[in-house]
């Protein structure tokens, strides 16, 4: 009788039912997705700050303090996404079950839960597995990384409140359950208690084998990150090196003049001339996206300084001009509260030594809580704007 009872069982579509485990079960499950959700809710925060500091608004402007924001900010931003994908890989093994209960759609509500549920899982798939190319600066697609990376994040974020709030009486439920309330009838294999304790394990180790590249005291354990302080050129990491961004010739020109383009007049600058400038020497970290970080002795001529040689004013912004002809980040907007700190240099050393060319040689931006790819290397001009 069994045995025609299990071939019935093969013929038929898989149910809820016949996935025997103490691991698929509401308990596991809220817990799992309590710890996923607040993963994407520290990586959604922190990954608005990086796209406020990219595209700055009047209605929520960012101060240029404290000097190593930004590094804390994205480096949890980075963390937590990293985080994320054990959980997210634990949240749909544990409830994976529930898409062949049925009837497969038992009411409105039933269905508007199915729905977030698709749209929770495209949007946390694709966001961890393109954060996670970032990281490693692979991009395989032809879109915005920045700007679809960003919109999805709203996505995500809606359908995760959509999805709690259609299952809070569930997950409320399976947190007054005990977890280690014994089956019936009683299974075998991994408990609850042991499928949860896995995964905080993993998501321990993933997070103790990158955050390095943010942490410097973790930084010998960061085997897994693909940038870490101390490798490159003068100590640092290069995203983009000068013969990327084709500039080495035009950054090594003894021709290369500054341009400080004001309201009334333009003053052009040689090396020599910056140098004769009054020198500043600043400890700043320079942050960015990937997640790595460092901090590094940076000399050379306040900003402020050279807006007041073009008769600008401090309370303008000023749009900062690289020489590479192309890219997104050929040129930078600093807010005129960076234009006032007397940490943000036009730097025109690092480390006691010239600049590096691939790190910006002979000038580049350098200013406090402001990601990476916003302290324009090799610049070309500096320009008050009205």
């Amino acid at each position: 009788m069994s045995r025609v009872t299990d071939l019935r069982r093969l013929a038929r579509p898989p149910d809820q039912d016949d996935f025997a485990s103490t691991v698929h079960d509401p308990r596991v499950v809220a817990r799992v997705g309590v710890l996923l959700a607040s993963a994407i809710v520290v990586a959604f925060l922190t990954g608005l700050i990086s796209h406020l500091h990219q595209n700055p608004t009047p209605l929520l402007p960012l101060p240029p303090g404290p000097t190593w924001g930004y590094r804390v900010t994205q480096g949890l931003h980075v963390a937590a996404g990293l985080a994320a994908i054990p959980l997210l890989l634990a949240k749909l093994y544990a409830a994976y079950p529930a898409l062949f209960a049925r009837p497969r759609l038992r009411s409105p509500l039933h269905a508007v839960e199915r729905g977030s549920v698709a749209v929770l899982v495209a949007s946390a798939i694709f966001q961890v597995s393109t954060g996670l190319l970032n990281t490693f600066q692979w991009y395989p697609w032809s879109f915005s990384f920045v700007r679809v990376h960003f919109a999805v994040a709203w996505v995500l974020v809606g359908s995760i409140a959509v999805h709690v709030a259609v299952k809070l009486p569930v997950i409320v439920e399976a947190f007054r359950r005990p977890l280690d309330e014994p089956s019936e009838p009683p299974e075998e294999g991994t408990t609850r208690r042991g499928f949860l304790g896995g995964v905080a394990v993993t998501v321990l180790g993933l997070t103790a084998l990158t955050v390095g590249q943010t942490v410097p005291a973790l930084s010998a354990a960061a085997i897994l990150s693909p940038r870490q302080a101390g490798n490159g050129p003068q100590g640092l990491p290069v995203n983009r090196t000068a013969r990327a961004a084709g500039v080495e010739a035009t950054a090594t020109d003894p021709a290369w003049r500054l341009s400080l383009v004001g309201p009334a007049r333009t003053v052009r600058l040689t090396r020599a001339d910056l140098e004769a400038l009054p020198q500043v020497t600043v400890v700043l970290p320079i942050a960015c996206v990937e997640g790595w970080s460092t901090t590094a002795t940076w000399e050379g001529v306040r900003v402020r300084d050279l807006v007041a040689l073009a008769d600008g004013s401090v309370d303008q912004d000023v749009r900062i001009v690289s020489l590479q002809q192309g890219g997104s980040y050929r040129q930078s907007v600093l807010p005129a509260s960076f234009v006032q700190h007397p940490d943000s240099l036009l730097a025109l050393r690092l480390g006691g030594e010239d600049l590096d060319l691939d790190h910006g040689y002979p000038a580049r931006l350098i200013a406090p809580d402001r990601p990476g790819v916003l302290q324009t290397k090799w610049v070309d001009r500096i320009e008050v704007l009205a």
